[in-house]
């Protein structure tokens, strides 16, 4: 199977969630034949739930479709560098490969902060794809926080 990018569909919902005046960050989740199991944007504010981050909403709709907590063989696809909270669920639901876009020093949770798959408690971690549409993640953060700010 050739290589397809999701990423397109990730910033599409993450387009979406900022319309919603959510952080637009967007994830999509893959099956192992390369077909989108689930899709989501950040959904914090409109569910009052700050566990509603798009990875976290994918891997429930994704879980729910399947019928199952586990995700193996499944590629995540997210805009944003995974929080510790997205990180371990990410390594909980066994997610095979996750890609993501701009890099987040703050709050990331996986090039950055604690490192969840480095950790000698992680039971799995993903291979790890960086940089991948990161320009245009960073771009739709940057102005979302811009036009909060009102610079």
């Amino acid at each position: 199977m050739s290589f397809v990018s999701h990423m397109g569909a990730a910033l599409s919902e993450a387009r979406a969630a900022g319309l919603r005046n959510e952080v637009p960050v967007g994830a999509v989740v893959v099956g192992p034949d390369g077909r989108v199991v689930a899709l989501a944007g950040n959904r914090t504010r409109e569910l009052n739930d700050p566990t509603a981050h798009a990875e976290m909403l994918a891997l429930r709709m994704a879980c729910a479709a399947r019928g199952s907590e586990r995700l193996v063989g499944h590629s995540l696809w997210v805009t944003l560098e995974p929080c510790p909270m997205c990180a371990a669920a990410i390594g909980f639901a066994r997610i095979g490969r996750l890609y993501f876009g701009a890099e987040d020093p703050k709050s990331g949770g996986v090039r950055h902060g604690p490192r969840i798959y480095s950790h000698p408690q992680a039971h799995h971690g993903p291979e790890v794809y960086e940089g991948i549409g990161a320009a245009e993640s960073a771009a739709l953060l940057r102005d979302f926080f811009a036009a909060r700010r009102g610079s």
